[in-house]
């Protein structure tokens, strides 16, 4: 039996909103499970969670460089937010960007890549950890491209021109005027860092994810005592709102409230006269995934006097 400690049970409250005694009894069912506690909570009716969304713990930037048809985005770590707001640093974040944009490379080859003092990207790196003293990782790197129209970016939480908190690309594929896309590339942009979709497509969606999501709905609506066949529709059902929630072509558009992406496309291609394509998105939040481990110092020194 895995230890259930006062740390897994706060945090599993703080991400789902249950009660402390159901939390510990979720993860002591879950053997120490957090995404199976999750589920379990759920399924009892006592969390409202749709997902679980990984905790936000590391700091540092998300970096942002873009031309025309193409834009790189990238995440570069550090310990804390002190060091995000140094020059150095988010000086390195924009040239680490810029040179994902040139090269489009993926994230080892990146490391390898020459900087702009012909030092290697790894070995700069190093040198501003030992400079400023603080262990920093490029964590991520990612690219879009169009053979013809132009790849949006935006930036939430900005501390200085591309960098910041939550970035954004969004890559739209068309023969309409440029700066008419850039327009729409810029809205459609701010919507997914608010909206969160996690899939461009229907056929997009992760399957484990989808499996584990019918697998909860369908629990939960056996608890009704409905007939299977009558579950089967609730499952199909509610898997549509589903879909709605993290699908960008199936989500409404947080600019009007009432209008579907697809049919902000659709509408944008009349209005521009010229077909236009959303081919792509890439959403970064810093640290999201990332677990940073919650020291309790004071109860470490208690056990150890004890």
């Amino acid at each position: 039996m895995a230890e259930i400690t006062a740390t897994m049970v706060k945090d599993l409250r703080d991400q789902t909103g249950a009660g402390m005694m159901d939390c510990k009894k979720a993860l002591v069912e879950a053997n120490g499970d957090m995404e199976a506690a999750v589920d379990w909570l759920r399924k009892k009716g006592l969390s409202a969670a749709a997902k679980k969304s990984g905790r936000v713990a590391a700091d540092g930037l998300v970096a942002v460089a873009s031309k025309g048809p193409k834009a790189a985005i990238v995440e570069v770590n550090a310990e804390t937010d002190f060091v995000a707001r140094n020059e150095a640093f988010q000086g390195f974040a924009k040239e680490v960007a810029q040179i994902a944009l040139d090269t489009g490379a993926d994230l080892e080859s990146l490391k390898k890549q020459k900087h702009v003092d012909g030092a290697t990207v790894e070995d700069k790196l190093t040198h501003h950890i030992a400079t400023i003293g603080e262990n920093m990782t490029i964590r991520r790197v990612a690219q879009l491209t169009v053979p013809q129209g132009i790849v949006a970016s935006y930036v939430h939480n900005a501390v200085a021109p591309s960098l910041g908190k939550i970035g954004v690309l969004v890559a739209l594929e068309s023969s309409a005027d440029a700066v008419k896309l850039q327009e729409l590339g810029k809205q459609i942009a701010m919507h997914v860092a608010a909206a969160r979709p996690e899939a461009l497509t229907v056929a997009d969606v992760d399957a484990k994810a989808l499996e584990r999501e019918r697998s909860v709905l369908a629990d939960q609506a056996r608890a009704s005592g409905k007939p299977e066949e009558i579950i089967a529709k609730m499952v199909e059902g509610r898997i549509r709102k589903y879909y709605e929630e993290v699908v960008l072509m199936e989500q409404v558009y947080v600019v009007d409230g009432e209008t579907r992406i697809s049919k902000v496309i659709e509408n944008a291609s009349k209005t521009l006269g010229a077909p236009v394509k959303l081919a792509g998105f890439v959403r970064y939040q810093l640290g999201e995934g990332i677990e940073k481990t919650a020291d309790d110092f004071a109860a470490e020194v208690a056990k150890m006097a004890s």
